[in-house]
This record gives C-alpha cells, structure tokens and sequence, in this order.
C-alpha cells in the first residue's frame, strides 16, 4: 500500500523574518499616520496656516518622490536594501523628535516645519523604493506575493483606522506638535524589527559601467513598456491625486468652515478606514472567487467615486456622510492595493525591482504631491466646499479610464515573466 503524500499549501504564518518586518512596519505605518494627521494641525493650531500653506506642507512632505524616488530607484538595485531602511527609519526618527523639543523650546516656526516635512519626505523615499523590493527576499516563493501584498495591506489599512483617531485625540490631549513623539517611537520599532530579521540578502550583482540616465531610462521604459504596468501608473496616479487632494481639502473644511475638532476629524478618518482593512482582509477571497481585472475595475471606481458622498453632505447626517465617503474610497482601495501590487511584483524581475517601484512611486506620489498642493489652491481660489467639488468631479471622469485599461480585461493574476528590455 503506497502512502500519499499531500503537499502543505505553503503560508508566510511560517515565515519569521517576514513577521517579523510586517509587524515592525505596522507599528511605524500607525505612527505615520498619526503624523499625517498631526503635522497639518500643527500648522492650523500653531500657527494659523492658511489654506494655501496647508497644501505647501501636504506638497512637501511627497515632492521629494518627484525628484528623488527615480535616483534612489536605480541605487537600490545595486546595494542590500535592509542597511538603507534601517538609515532612513534613524533619520525619520530623530526628525520627528525634533518638533515637540524644539516646539517645548518656542523654537519651532513653520518654516522650520515645512523644512523637516520635506526631509522626513526624502527619507520616506529612501524608506518606500527599497521595502516592496526587500519584501520578495523574504518571502522568496512568488506563489505568495498575494499574500504578503494582503498582509501588508492589512497592517496599511488598519493604522489608517488607528491612526487618524490616536492622532486626534493626542492632539486634543497633548498638542499637535507632541503628539508626533508616537510617530518617532514607530520608526524605533520599525528598526528594532529590521535588526533581528536573520535571512541574508544576496549581494546584487556588480553593475556594469552605465550612466545614471541610461538606468533612469530602463526603469521608465519597463513601467511604461508594458501595457498593465502603464495603465496601473496612469490610474494610480489619478487616484493619488484625487485621494491627497479630498482628503487635504477635508481637514480644511472641517477645521475651518465646520469648526470640528481635532478628535472628531480623527474619528470620522479611523472609522471610515475601517473600509481599507475590511477591503484587505477580503482581497484574497474575492480574488480567488472573481476575475482579478472586474475585481479590479469595482474596487477603483469605489475609490474615485467616494468624494462624491462628502459634497453632497448635509443636515443632521453630514458627519454620517463623511464616514461613508471615506469608507467607501478605502475599501476600494483595500481591495485594489493588493492587486497593484501583485501585478507589479509578478511582472518585474528581481534587478529591476528597484527602478520599476521608484518609476511607481514617482508617479504615484508625484500625483498625491500634486493632490495636495491643488487641495490649498482651490481652497483659498473658491472655498473648501467648491474645491471639494472640483476635485470629485474629477475623480468620477477617471472612471471612464477604467474601462478601457487592459488591467480590468484580465481574468487572473499572470504567471511571472521577464520581458525584455
């Protein structure tokens, strides 16, 4: 009698190095949105920023992606990427420290804040193009990049629920400028979780003697070469700018033409983030049961048509309304987040997984930077109520741009390739 051997579906719960990073990182993912919410305020609250200067702050902390995330892209695909993020994380983390003693010193003005926001950012970039490249070491089985992509999701989408609420309420408690003492304490974490991961990163293979534009040329003609990775660019860059654009136009009008405070701000963000979790815990079941492409196409259009629920709120039910719009827009984006980021992560070789991911988050933070600093120009131009109008507009036309992406065509995730350059 012959014994049958049944394979045990392999699992990242096994993986302890990859634990390890995702739990380090969801710690620091909480404590960045704490400052997300926190460095805004700080500007309303202590220093009565108006709106234009909002926006400048929400440009400055992405603008570094316009201009650094492609340079650093092509340097990460050349050197292990665990010492870089372990450099950015001390830096971030002794920058945010900064404002609360320099703001307990009166030292603290806002050009000096809008001056850290923008070299919190630049280390953000470091931060941001090596992880989704380092991520792949440890998981090493491609068969489980949907289910890193949704764990990380996951650890996303519940500090956006724990985030906004902790942050309003330490601001409420505490001041805005210390309540960012979370935020560092998040990047201690995250460094403490990147030091104890044992699995050895490969030394990348010496590079040859190229020039810079030359590797800056090959990452963009690898996004914009194929088609699913060119119209995940050109949709995720709409969506950045239609998300950072309402969600900055919101913490204007609800601060200054709604009066709301700063814990019910918070609470309307943590409790409509609670859509980003649900989308991510489901993304995997609904992938399995659906065609990844409508899966796709639904998960979008959520996302680009929540807007729309905060300009029509009004009455007894605004703040209701408020919860709903942003929920609906993280749901989408919970479920969409880990498509995109399977799609890329399947597409893309390892030596190219730098310079494909800093192209993605120079266009798509590139387009939040933008969101942002239009956010602080419509608002002071017509008003935080039109402007939001504006931009919800604008997001609903995106959608017709859903239907013609070959992304929403596709049945299910495409087994990995290397396409030549």
């Amino acid at each position: 009698m012959t014994a049958t051997v049944v394979a045990e579906a392999p699992s990242l719960w096994r993986n302890g190095d990859f634990l390890r990073f995702w739990a380090g990182e969801t710690v620091s993912l909480v404590g960045t949105q704490v400052t997300n919410l926190a460095l805004p305020l700080t500007a309303i609250y202590a220093f009565d920023a108006s709106d234009e200067q909002v926006g400048y702050l929400r440009f400055l902390q992405l603008a570094p992606y316009l201009g650094l995330a492609l340079v650093f892209g092509v340097w990460m695909d050349r050197v292990r990427r665990r010492p870089v993020m372990l450099a950015a994380n001390v830096v971030r983390l002794v920058l945010l420290a900064l404002i609360p003693a320099l703001y307990a010193a009166d030292l603290l003005t806002l050009g000096l804040l809008l001056t850290i926001a923008c070299a919190v950012g630049v280390a953000s970039v470091m931060f941001d193009v090596s992880w989704m490249s380092y991520v792949p070491v440890l998981v090493r089985d491609p068969r489980l990049y949907v289910e890193a992509g949704a764990k990380m999701g996951i650890s996303s989408s519940s500090a956006e629920v724990a985030g906004p609420g902790l942050a309003g309420l330490l601001v409420s408690a505490l001041s805005a400028p210390i309540a960012l003492v979370v935020n560092a304490f998040g990047y201690l974490v995250s460094v403490l979780s990147l030091l104890l991961i044992r699995t050895p990163e490969p030394r990348p293979a010496p590079a040859a003697k190229r020039r810079l534009s030359t590797e800056l040329r090959d990452g963009l003609r690898w996004v914009l070469g194929d088609p699913v990775l060119r119209w995940l660019a050109i949709i995720g860059v709409c969506c950045n700018f239609s998300m950072v654009g309402v969600w900055t136009m919101f913490l204007l009008y609800g601060a200054r033409d709604l009066r709301l405070d700063s814990a019910t701000i918070g609470s309307v963000l943590a409790t409509a983030a609670v859509g980003g979790l649900i989308g991510a815990v489901i993304s995997r079941r609904v992938i399995r049961r659906f065609p990844i492409g409508r899966v796709y196409l639904v998960a979008q259009s959520a996302l680009l048509l929540g807007p729309t629920l905060i300009v029509v709120a009004a009455g007894p039910a605004m703040v209701a309304m408020f919860v709903l719009s942003f929920f609906t827009t993280y749901l989408g984006l919970g479920v969409a987040g880990v498509i995109i980021v399977s799609l890329r992560q399947t597409a893309t070789p390892q030596s190219m997984m730098g310079r494909m991911t800093a192209v993605f988050r120079t266009l798509l933070f590139g387009g939040g930077a933008l969101g942002g600093l239009a956010a602080g120009q419509l608002a002071g131009a017509l008003g935080s109520h039109c402007g939001l109008a504006v931009l919800a507009v604008a997001s609903g036309l995106v959608v017709f741009a859903l239907f013609i992406s070959p992304v929403s065509r596709l049945r299910e995730l495409p087994t990995a390739y290397v396409r030549s350059l």
